[in-house]
């Protein structure tokens, strides 16, 4: 079996997303003792207005743009909450499996393959 070498550091979130069934566990749970410093990572509340959809997922570079399914509420607004590190992360959802800009996101950047994805800035 070949290993593969990854150039980056795996950041506490991202130890998270692999040590865990569900990588959203510490960002619905603010109690959940995996997170040490609670100082360096700032809950981040994502909000996507699709009432008639009937699944609606967020990928960003926080979780190597691996689709989570987000929650519906009784309004027809989807929501997901996540612990982010402080500085500029790229995102989407993806609204019955199509790409979606977020229009309340800081603004609009390019991913790494050149599509246009939302930007949010965590202070």
């Amino acid at each position: 079996m070949k290993t593969h070498h990854h150039p980056w550091k795996e950041s506490m979130m991202e130890k998270l997303y692999f040590a865990t069934s569900s990588h959203l566990l510490a960002a619905t749970d603010p109690t959940n003792d995996i997170i040490a410093d609670r100082d360096a990572y700032k809950p981040v509340n994502f909000f996507c207005a699709a009432p008639h959809a009937k699944n609606v997922k967020l990928s960003g570079d926080f979780n190597h743009w691996e689709p989570h399914a987000m929650e519906r509420l009784v309004d027809g607004w989807w929501f997901a909450c996540l612990y982010l590190g402080r500085g500029h992360h790229r995102y989407r959802f993806e609204v019955d499996g199509r790409p979606v800009l977020d229009p309340h996101g800081t603004g609009i950047t390019g991913d790494e393959f050149g599509e246009r994805v939302s930007l949010i800035t965590v202070g």
